[in-house]
C-alpha cells in the first residue's frame, strides 16, 4: 500500500463544548495520511488515476468550515468517513489537533486510523 499525505491543514471552524466556543471560529489542524495505491499514475503521469490530494483537501476544507461539532473525536470520524466514502480511500490515519485547547501545550487532539492496509 502506497500513502499520499497532507500535512497541516489548518481550518477555521466551530467546535467546543462551551459556551463561549460555541460563539468564535477556532483553528484546528488536520494530518492525513490516506492507503492507495501509486502505480497506474506513475504509469500513466495523469492526475485521474491517482488520488488528488487537493481534492481532497478542498472537500474537507468545505465540510470543516460549514460544520458546528462539539467534540473533535466526532468531527475526526466524520472526516474520516467523508474522505473513505467519496474518495474511495480502504485506509486512513487521520490527526486532528485544536491549538490552545488546554493552558501550557501547543495543542490536543486525536489520533484516529478507520478502514484496511491492503
Amino acid at each position: 500500500m502506497d500513502i499520499v499525505y497532507i500535512r497541516d491543514l489548518e481550518i477555521e471552524t466551530v467546535i467546543g463544548i462551551y459556551d463561549w466556543e460555541r460563539r468564535i471560529r477556532q483553528t484546528i489542524r488536520i494530518d492525513l495520511e490516506m492507503g492507495t495505491d501509486i502505480r497506474r499514475a506513475a504509469a500513466t503521469d495523469h492526475i485521474d488515476d491517482t488520488l488528488n490530494y487537493k481534492a481532497v483537501a478542498k472537500r474537507i476544507i468545505a465540510f470543516v468550515e460549514e460544520s458546528r461539532f462539539e467534540l473533535v473525536e466526532t468531527l475526526a470520524e466524520r472526516i474520516a468517513e467523508l474522505v473513505m466514502q467519496e474518495f474511495g480511500v480502504p485506509w486512513l490515519r487521520l490527526t486532528l489537533g485544536k491549538p490552545g485547547a488546554v493552558r501550557r501545550s501547543r495543542e490536543v487532539g486525536i489520533v484516529i486510523e478507520r478502514g484496511a492496509r491492503v
